[in-house]
């Protein structure tokens, strides 16, 4: 039997992106395949969970927050879900994944944020994202730059470092001159929830 594994499910609210402020029941998914130095999740451990169980896990949560959205998040989700294998059809909500780009991403899955990082091309693996995130780092600006003509929303969001410091300002630049981008701040952080 497949089985997932899975870093943690929590109930709090999308901080970033297209969805922001809206109740979530977030799934992240363990493990990775890229190594960025600045990111703040812990995504290496976590214990294997059949389709059954992960359902169960989400449905407790569901309970009572009806409307709520599934968010796929990790590490990297799509270095684990199946084609073959929907999740969480049974709840009749929007099921969201948020993924780096380097792996396919199922055909189940509704809304498809990718957030390339170190200016990686997109090229056909994901090819109708729904929104484009890229944190910002002033390095990849001519990246961005060449991402500007994509169909669906782009996003700058500021770098959040682990010493607690962003880069706010330059990001906030960046949207002003280039206005086919938004900004996008991590709402969550902001109000204090995880």
């Amino acid at each position: 039997m497949y089985t997932y594994r899975i870093n943690e499910i929590f109930y709090s609210i999308q901080g970033e992106g297209a969805f922001a402020g809206t109740p979530a029941v977030f799934v992240r998914f363990s493990g990775c395949n890229l190594r960025c130095p600045w990111c703040d999740t812990d995504h290496e451990r976590g214990e294997e969970m059949t389709r059954d169980e992960l359902e169960d896990a989400v449905g407790d949560l569901m309970k009572g927050h009806e409307g709520a959205i599934v968010v796929l998040t990790g590490g990297e989700p799509a270095l684990q879900l199946r084609e073959d294998e929907p999740l969480f059809r049974c709840f009749n909500t929007l099921v969201c994944i948020e993924t780096n780009g380097t792996r396919p991403v199922p055909g189940w899955v509704e809304w498809i944020t990718v957030s390339p990082k170190n200016a990686l091309p997109l090229r056909d693996i994901v090819p109708t994202p729904n929104e484009l995130k890229f944190v910002f780092e002033p390095e990849h600006i001519p990246y961005y730059l060449s991402m500007q003509d994509a169909d669906c929303e782009k996003r700058i969001q500021p770098l959040a470092r682990r010493d607690g410091t962003t880069n706010l300002r330059e990001a906030l630049e960046f949207v002003l001159a280039h206005p086919r981008f938004k900004l996008s701040v991590q709402l969550h952080k902001l109000i204090g929830v995880r």
